[in-house]
């Protein structure tokens, strides 16, 4: 009841804050710092399984997230700008504040510039721009491609960027980020709970990242196409909670490959905006043994994931939208399972736009399948203690406040 009364009050607050506040900016040392955010809350209600660990099937709240970022221009090439984030969506994170990112930036020029620090990762057309609720028709992006449990490893890295823009002349311009960095990861999400519901909690986590993203925004007025490549590394230390384990035997686990190709596309002319995107995960895990002869157990998580959207702005403030989401996996824990290999999400979207700063959100989600116990894609069995169910209706309401 506690959980819900703070959910409940976060929702007045949206509502609130939606017809009071405006973006802010102050001065510091004679320069302009403008400050800008968000708070949004959520409602999910589903018929049988339970949904990235909140009790749907029961109709949940436990839907809250905001951010508040500052920005300003130190020089007329130089920036600077951070952002705090957080969240509770059912048993992710928990309402413990993080930073996303806090990085300096400097543009030698139109096709090259440098950022340092902690920096948004460029990958497909919404990793570094996800949290920006206000930019989409849909309450929840597709959770194939965009799975909000696993969010906290992908969002960002601790590194640096090279980018810029290419003018192309007569064939359009080409945008380019390259990056390498450290990842970042979060003790309460989507890998540290699937791992502890198998038996294996992760003590500490680490590894890097390093990629690229092209964007070409092509002479045709409104397309833009993009790929995007991504190596990642993997190192945990965790232990086995296992009966058939002597009590606390340690694992160690590291990635061998994880690597990510993407290709996507986005188009929009007049009321119409369609977009789709298509990723390839090569992915082994190889997971040691110590205390048992450093005996390996290589597990593969290979998957791929696909979506496609259309969406319409029907007046000024309504627009309606559709998309499905799919995603498959290899090599499933129980091959003789069909709902095991795989969650195919069609979705049916309606977006209100109150006023400059609130909107209102509803999507009912038709999925099919709950995806590989491996596969963190927000079925877990924490939530779902009774088994799964091989189909999922889904409501979601989502309410957002930006400034």
């Amino acid at each position: 009841m506690k959980g819900f009364r703070t959910h409940l009050v976060v929702a007045a607050l949206v509502c609130a804050a939606s017809l009071t506040v405006h973006a802010q900016d102050f001065r510091l040392f004679n320069r302009s710092v403008q400050v800008h955010g968000s708070l949004s809350q959520g409602f999910a209600y589903s018929n049988d399984n339970n949904f990235l660990t909140m009790k749907t099937s029961d109709s949940s709240p436990a839907f809250t997230d905001g951010a508040l970022n500052l920005s300003t221009a130190v020089t007329d090439k130089f920036h600077v700008g951070a952002q705090a984030y957080d969240r509770k969506v059912g048993q992710l994170d928990d309402f413990r504040p993080q930073l996303d990112f806090a990085y300096g930036d400097y543009r030698f020029a139109r096709w090259f510039g440098v950022r340092a620090g902690r920096v948004k990762t460029a990958l497909g057309l919404y990793n570094d721009t996800q949290d920006a609720d206000f930019l989409y028709t849909w309450a929840l992006l597709p959770q194939g491609t965009y799975p909000l449990d696993l969010r906290n490893s992908m969002i960002a890295h601790d590194g640096g960027d090279l980018y810029g823009q290419i003018p192309l002349k007569k064939a359009g311009k080409l945008n380019y980020t390259g990056y390498y960095g450290k990842r970042t990861f979060d003790d309460r999400s989507g890998y540290y709970i699937f791992s502890s519901d198998l038996g294996m909690p992760i003590d500490s986590a680490s590894g890097r990242a390093l990629g690229w993203d092209l964007r070409w925004t092509a002479p045709l007025k409104g397309l833009t196409l993009g790929s995007s490549w991504i190596d990642m590394t993997q190192n945990r230390v965790g232990h086995y909670n296992e009966a058939y384990f002597p009590p606390d035997t340690q694992y160690r686990a590291h990635s061998a490959p994880d690597r990510t190709a993407v290709g996507y596309a986005d188009f929009q002319r007049n009321k119409w905006d369609f977009s789709g995107e298509y990723r390839a995960e090569n992915y082994w895990l190889s997971i040691l043994t110590p205390s048992f002869g450093n005996s390996v157990f290589l597990w593969n998580g290979t998957n791929e994931s696909w979506f496609t959207t259309a969406s319409y702005h029907a007046t000024k403030r309504v627009t309606l939208g559709v998309y499905h989401s799919n995603y498959h996996v290899d090599s499933p824990a129980d091959p003789t399972n069909k709902a095991t290999n795989h969650i195919y999400d069609e979705v049916a979207a309606a977006r209100v736009d109150l006023n400059r700063y609130w909107v209102v959100k509803a999507e009912g989600h038709f999925m099919d399948g709950y995806g590989d116990l491996y596969s963190t894609h927000g079925f877990y069995e924490r939530s779902n203690p009774d088994g799964f169910k091989p189909r999922t209706n889904m409501l979601m309401l989502r309410t957002s406040f930006f400034f």
